[in-house]
């Protein structure tokens, strides 16, 4: 079982930006994360026992990833928001540390996916040198279907120079909500976690927890 948390490195996290970050920008990131777990309806997204959706994900090492292709052992997948996200630079290292050995013995996929253009994710995968599959989910359109995805809470009227949208190529200020979800080779949902609050992630002994209780 994993011991690594990764709760403890996002609080570190936050401690060093309450160091370094003027007091306006902090309590603003703050408050777009209270406002996002304040909205968050667990009704609204896929359960446990449902069917994953079909999907089609681009790897950013080329080829496609497909919901007639899962493997028959299962999948976990995970969802972030883009390769420049200094939370999610802290969270697919750990998981790649704490999870992925575990996952490529028992033969499970993991595949790790952003709405980011594939030119622009994999940078993510090249800097942290990740095992596991990296994947675009063009338009949102599998996080949409799951019913994971958010914008932002005050979105300006006028998109500024160097927006979310521009940054990762997708044109929109949609981002998937932090997502564990384990399924098993027939694509039936076994495990589901939704992180509202983007510095609160699934922990990797919660997936290796409910790998056991669905074996």
């Amino acid at each position: 079982m994993a011991t690594e948390s990764l709760t403890q490195q996002f609080e570190a996290l936050h401690a060093e930006r309450e160091r370094t970050w003027a007091p306006e920008q902090l309590q603003k990131n703050i408050g777009q994360r209270a406002a996002l777990i304040e909205a968050y309806k667990a009704s609204t997204h896929i359960q446990p026992g449902d069917d994953l959706p079909h999907f089609t994900l681009k790897d950013v090492e080329g080829g496609e990833i497909t919901s007639r292709n899962l493997p028959a052992a299962g999948a976990v997948f995970i969802f972030f928001r883009f390769a420049g996200c200094p939370a999610c630079n802290i969270a697919l290292p750990y998981y790649q540390r704490t999870l992925w050995p575990e996952l490529k013995a028992q033969g499970i996929a993991l595949i790790a996916i952003s709405p980011q253009v594939p030119e622009g994710l994999i940078e993510i995968k090249r800097r942290h040198d990740l095992g596991f599959t990296v994947a675009s989910d063009t338009d949102n359109r599998f996080g949409k279907a799951l019913g994971i995805t958010f914008e932002p809470v005050d979105v300006p009227a006028a998109p500024p120079a160097g927006w979310i949208g521009e940054v990762i190529g997708t044109q929109t200020w949609t981002l998937p909500q932090p997502t564990v979800i384990i399924a098993d080779g027939d694509g039936r949902v076994r495990f589901v976690e939704v992180s509202p609050d983007w510095l609160k992630r699934t922990e990797a002994g919660a997936v290796l927890e409910a790998l056991l209780t669905h074996a």
